[in-house]
């Protein structure tokens, strides 16, 4: 049995032990085909023993095919160079650089990148980062004023590193200057204005490098910095007023200066408040129910221009002020519809952009107006003539009418005074006939004609004359006997 058999053979592997190639050469047959091998003549009794051990499995059931080796992974590959290396910015201390990914990248990966760089006559690069960075844009620190630096950077994963891209120049570490520029926001294009006591704070960016001086003056002068604070940084200029007096009118100007280019940008600001009142005002005349008032302009305007006037009354009886005139612009004027028997005074506030001046100036006299005799005349108004030649404004229309049955003739007249209304058969009047009945109702004329018969039919004519002329209209009548059937005449 092959069990015992392997027991035998690891019992004779016990009491003696082979040398090494004799081990190599028992581990081979488990990975390949069997082959003959010369068995030192000390281990003769083992041998036997071992190929009858290998001999007896073969016998028994055939041998189990070794499993298949796994396709080994590829081997990591580096990827290709980063591209588009650009300088970004530059410093008196500091070189910022940004790029682009890599073409290819592969299964590999990317784990960053490396950025190095070394100094003008230096051909070893040194590492700017201790770690690879997975940003593309990177800045170098710590650098000196002066150097000039060749930049180059490479991309690493588990391959590698890639092929290095290097900037095509060398690069000269110092403070680039560009020309400042003040962007001036577009409300401060025209006059800036605000009331007395508002807060004023102006922000004003610009551009310019580097190390832009800033300098502010009001209409030529330095600014006060007790009432007017500057706050200043490398990308705008603040200009602030806790509280603004009338005294902050003026035309301020920001200058922005790097070495010895500058720009200047003019800001207009003006301060107003409410105006005095007319500086007089006086009472001129007094005529019938009217009063006529002059006054001169405020001796203070609040910073502005004045808009107008507002006028108002007061009788002496109630004390009560009216409005009569507002937003006037004129420095004269005449209030009318006064009350006979009335005494007034009158008052007149200025206006400006802020609003209406807070007190108004008062005439010293007093208007009375006094009560006279006066006899109503009414006016005369000459009477329209409303009279006119009579006009049919609805003419008569021909119609026909059946034997037995009743019709009627409809017309309208208009004139003044009232027509008289006359009807006519074949031109000849018809009077009172009992068989006609003639009828006129507000301009609206008929004629019935009651059960005609084939006599009745004609021309009608309806004439309307009055003393300024007279009018007729005419019409057909035509009158139908009715066919009766011979059958049902029979019947």
């Amino acid at each position: 049995m092959p069990a015992p058999i392997k027991k035998s053979a690891k019992k004779a592997e016990k009491v003696q032990k082979p040398t090494e190639p004799e081990a190599a050469l028992e581990t081979a047959p488990k990975e390949a085909a069997p082959v003959a091998l010369e068995v030192p003549p000390e281990h003769t009794a083992a041998a036997p023993i071992e190929s009858s051990t290998e001999a007896a499995p073969a016998e028994a059931a055939p041998v189990e095919e070794p499993p298949k080796a796994s396709t080994p992974p590829p081997p990591a590959v580096p990827t290709s160079p980063p591209q588009n290396l650009v300088v970004d910015d530059v410093t008196g201390t500091s070189l910022t650089i940004k790029w682009q990914p890599p073409e290819t990248i592969g299964e590999s990966g990317l784990d960053g990148y490396t950025v190095e760089y070394c100094k003008e006559g230096v051909s070893e690069f040194v590492p700017a980062n201790t770690e690879p960075t997975m940003s593309n844009r990177f800045v170098i620190k710590g650098l000196t004023a002066g150097d000039l630096l060749n930049v180059r950077i490479v991309s690493v994963n588990a391959g590698g590193r890639s092929d290095p891209v290097s900037l095509p120049n060398l690069v000269a570490i110092r403070e680039l200057v560009d020309r400042p520029r003040i962007r001036l926001p577009r409300f401060l294009r025209a006059r800036y204005i605000k009331q007395v006591g508002d807060q004023i704070n102006l922000v004003i960016p610009f551009i310019g490098k580097s190390k832009p001086v800033i300098t502010w003056t009001k209409d030529g002068q330095p600014l006060d910095v007790k009432k007017v604070n500057i706050r200043n940084s490398d990308k705008d200029s603040i200009l602030f007023i806790r509280k603004a007096e009338r005294d902050d009118t003026g035309t301020y100007q920001m200058t922005v200066k790097v070495d010895s280019l500058e720009d200047k940008a003019n800001i207009v600001i003006q301060i107003v408040e409410l105006p005095g009142p007319p500086a007089s005002l006086k009472l001129i005349d007094t005529w019938g129910f009217n009063a006529a008032l002059e006054w001169t302009p405020p001796k203070n305007n609040g910073n502005t221009d004045i808009t107008g006037y507002t006028v108002q009354k007061a009788d002496k009886k109630t004390g009560e002020w009216f409005t009569v005139l507002e937003h006037f612009h004129r420095l004269n004027a005449t209030v009318s519809d006064l009350i006979m028997g009335n005494s007034y005074s009158f008052r007149v506030f200025s206006e400006n952009m802020v609003g209406r001046s807070e007190s108004a100036a008062i005439t010293k006299q007093v208007a009375t107006v006094q009560k006279t005799g006066i006899v109503y005349k009414p006016p005369e108004y000459k009477e329209h003539d409303f009279s006119e030649a009579p006009k049919f404004t609805a003419p008569l229309s021909d119609r026909a009418a059946t034997v037995g049955y009743t019709t009627r003739l409809l017309c309208a007249v208009r004139g003044s005074p009232k027509p008289k209304i006359e009807w006519m058969k074949n031109q000849m009047l018809i009077g009172d006939d009992p068989k006609f009945r003639q009828n006129s109702n507000m301009g609206v004329c008929s004629l019935e004609i009651r059960k005609p018969c084939s006599f009745d039919g004609g021309v009608y004519t309806c004439r309307a004359k009055n003393a300024h002329g007279e009018a007729t209209v005419a019409c057909k009548l035509a009158v139908k006997q009715v066919i009766v059937p011979e059958d049902k005449a029979k019947k």
